[in-house]
Formats: C-alpha cells, sequence, structure tokens
C-alpha cells in the first residue's frame, strides 16, 4: 500500500488538532514538527487559519530574554473545525467512504 498524501482539510484538521493537544497554545517551531509541515508551508496554512479566524497568533514576552515569543493559539470556531471535521469522518466511514 502506497502511502497517501494528506489533503488540504487533513492538514488543517492536524495543525488544529496539534494546538488543542497542547491545550490549546503552541509555539511554532513545535506545530512544525507536531504537524509534519515545512517552514514555509506552515507559515502558508497559518496565515490562511488566522485570516478565517480558527486561531490567532500571541506574543509571549520572554522572561528571561529581552525578546518576545510567538504563540498560536486556537479560537472557539477552530475548536469547533474540529468538531465538525470528527463528525464528517465519522459520517464518512461509516459509509465505507
Amino acid at each position: 500500500m502506497t502511502a497517501s498524501r494528506r489533503s488540504r482539510l487533513e492538514l488543517i484538521f492536524d495543525i488544529l488538532l496539534a494546538i488543542q493537544n497542547k491545550g490549546g497554545t503552541i509555539k511554532p517551531t513545535h506545530l512544525m514538527y507536531k504537524s509534519n509541515l515545512s517552514h514555509k508551508l506552515l507559515n502558508n496554512y497559518l496565515d490562511e487559519l488566522i485570516e478565517k479566524e480558527l486561531v490567532q497568533v500571541e506574543e509571549v514576552e520572554a522572561k528571561k530574554k529581552r525578546k518576545s515569543s510567538k504563540k498560536v493559539v486556537i479560537t472557539e470556531k477552530g475548536l469547533n473545525f474540529l468538531s465538525e471535521f470528527r463528525r464528517m469522518r465519522e459520517f464518512t466511514n461509516a459509509f465505507g467512504l
């Protein structure tokens, strides 16, 4: 069996799920590894998810360093997407699709 490529919706689901699994907030670098995407591809998806209000990026003041870092936070709309995507997946699986 050949490895199938993830669809755009599956990639979005994986990104949002990775954020949810980390308590709803994650550093962009960690998200890149968890979702198995290149830096460029992750940024493209994040731009779209921010635009669609599924996630937001927040600046975090570093405690020891003088520069701030970023964290990606899933929104209520993002959590709703995860829930509906799971329902859709269960529905299609029930019909063997």
